[in-house]
């Protein structure tokens, strides 16, 4: 967790006297947050006292959980400031059985999960037995990216009705 946090601080940040601070309060908190395009997490890692330092100026933050609608704005950090995000996602219409099972595993819980394109949450909510991501049967590309420095992993998986793969 702190390696994640002191990568993205370097990414999005210049030096600590010319940042400002961006603090998320995300309904629902597993929302992964991209700041200016670049995913930095899920919005739960900084419900509790936790910022984001960004240089100032505009930036775009977009908030993404596939159950929910995307949000997307833009919001200006001021240097020395710090400027927080409320906001709640509205819940789309649940997907149709059947269903298989999408499990991921990496050494960074934080990791970036998309299928097809589409970011999906972060490796550690579809990590154990009890979890999974439930997905209609059909060939996907699995791509998982880690927070910090490290190679994608891109994989092709075919979904077959209650059953479960697992990408590593």
């Amino acid at each position: 967790m702190r390696m994640f946090l002191v990568l993205a601080i370097a990414t999005l940040s210049c030096t600590a006297a010319d940042t400002g601070s961006l603090k998320l309060q995300v309904n629902p908190g597993r929302a992964g947050v991209f700041v200016d395009g670049r995913y930095v997490g899920p919005a739960a890692n900084f419900k509790i006292g936790q910022t984001y330092l960004v240089a100032p100026g505009e930036h775009e933050v977009r908030l993404v959980d596939p159950r929910y609608e995307e949000i997307v704005k833009k919001v200006t950090i001021t240097a020395g400031k710090k400027t927080v995000v409320k906001e709640t996602m509205k819940a789309l219409p649940s997907a149709k059985p059947p269903f298989g099972t999408l499990r991921t595993e990496n050494p960074d819980h934080f990791a970036a999960v998309y299928v097809n394109s589409r970011y999906m949450g972060h490796v550690d909510e579809f990590s154990n037995f009890a979890q999974g991501l439930l997905l209609n049967p059909g060939t996907y590309e699995v791509k998982i990216v880690p927070s910090g420095a490290g190679t994608p992993v891109i994989k092709s998986v075919t979904i077959e009705e209650n059953k479960t793969v697992l990408v590593k």
